[in-house]
């Protein structure tokens, strides 16, 4: 069955998306337009249940999206590019436009002044203002008109919707359309993310609850109908789960906490749960026999999910992120080298999540920090801490409004 992707953009840009992508043939294509980009945080909410991923047509719905944290699913945009700008131009050249006088919105600068040199175009008359988070329709047309107005500017060429509609009103505008090119580019590369992804899903998990004395419990069947798999019972008395990676992920709210962890150690003392996830069924059983000695060795009560490449996740009992001091100290590597290992980041980057921990003391970081530190996006932040929240070496503490809208980011404190 073929993947279900959601196309979201302005009318005219979901059409034409659309009505490229159908040829392609990859994928069923979803029309979700909004009158205006401030529609576009509820658009993706609405397209939950049809969508299997979403298609933004620019950077501008895609970054709303990103922002208000409502991406819970692959998710690109169609770039515009270099290539889109030189068509633009060449089409205004063709109608007799001065193009050495134009402002143009939301490309990078070095972009478009790289374009104009290349086509041995003047640019000392171009005005450019980039795309950056919280830029707004108005604020496009407010750059436009006062570069009219004080560079004598003769043709503004935008991104955005709602702003050409607004400035063809006032002076020459022009409205960037993505090419056929970019738009079956990012459409393939979603597909094949997604389809990645779904495989990922599917992955068979193993794993093994140990409970003391090879004791038996009734009630377990009830607890692991959570993780929607099968229990059998191993030789040596422990129990095995046979589930799948989508399902424990969701259960475990990203591997962050075992729902029936605390209750089986309430009824038994000590309760320790290992689940490995292989490329093959040897492997993850392999894995899930080195998760549950670990779990063992992490405390009374814990769970550790293990995957290749040395990659542990320790759980504890009562975690809802992190997990207790029993957690926290279990996962503590010996060496810096060792945690970035097991988190998949570079020993540079720990150290540069170090120097900000420092420097923001007891205050947290949110993933606002962490990218403006690292040079990252917001969401590359976001899977950061979240990857630091899963090895115990991040805390979520809470959240706070910083004087953006939305929802508030969460606040970690970031124990390196």
């Amino acid at each position: 069955m073929p993947l279900t992707v959601g196309v979201i953009g302005p009318e005219d840009l979901v059409q034409k998306v659309v009505a490229v992508g159908d040829r392609a043939g990859s994928a069923r294509l979803l029309p979700l337009p909004y009158r205006h980009e401030a529609e576009t945080v509820a658009v993706v909410r609405d397209a939950r249940s049809r969508a299997d991923a979403l298609l933004f047509t620019g950077v501008v719905p895609y970054a709303l999206a990103d922002g208000a944290g409502v991406l819970d699913r692959p998710a690109m945009y169609v770039p515009y590019n270099g290539a889109t700008l030189l068509r633009a131009l060449v089409e205004l050249l063709r109608l007799g436009h001065d193009v050495s006088r134009v402002s143009i919105d939301t490309l990078r600068r070095e972009e478009v002044l790289e374009t104009m040199a290349e086509a041995k175009l003047p640019t000392d008359r171009v005005r450019v203002l980039p795309y950056r988070p919280g830029l707004t329709s108005e604020d496009v047309v407010d750059f436009h008109l006062d570069a009219r107005d004080t560079r004598k500017t003769r043709v503004a060429i935008t991104c955005l919707g709602s702003a050409f509609h607004v400035l063809e009103q006032h002076t020459h505008a022009v409205r960037l359309a993505p090419s056929r090119h970019s738009i079956l580019a990012t459409l393939q590369a979603l597909v094949l993310d997604t389809a990645g992804r779904h495989s990922g899903d599917a992955q068979v998990v193993l794993g093994i609850v140990d409970l003391p004395g090879a004791a038996g419990d009734d009630r377990l069947p009830e607890d692991i109908r959570v993780l929607g798999g099968s229990l059998a019972e191993l030789p040596d008395g422990r129990r095995l789960v046979v589930t799948t990676r989508g399902v424990l992920q969701t259960a475990t709210e990203q591997f962050t906490r075992i729902p029936f962890l605390d209750g089986l150690a309430a009824r038994h003392g000590t309760a320790h749960v290992g689940f490995g996830l292989g490329r093959t069924a040897a492997e993850a059983e392999a894995l899930a026999r080195r998760a549950v000695n670990r779990a063992r060795a992490a405390g009374p009560a814990a769970a550790v999910v293990s995957m290749v490449d040395d990659v542990d996740i320790v759980i504890g009992a009562g975690s809802a992120g992190s997990g207790g001091p029993e957690a926290e100290s279990a996962v503590l590597p010996e060496s810096p080298a060792l945690l970035a290992r097991r988190v998949g980041l570079h020993p540079q980057t720990l150290d540069r999540l170090r120097e900000l921990a420092a420097k923001d003391g007891d205050a947290g970081v949110t993933a606002h920090h962490v990218a403006e530190h690292l040079s990252v996006q917001q969401r590359t932040a976001r899977r950061i801490l979240k990857r630091l929240e899963r090895a115990g070496v991040a805390v979520p503490t809470g959240s706070r409004q910083e004087g953006q809208t939305g929802r508030p980011p969460i606040v970690y404190r970031v124990l390196l």
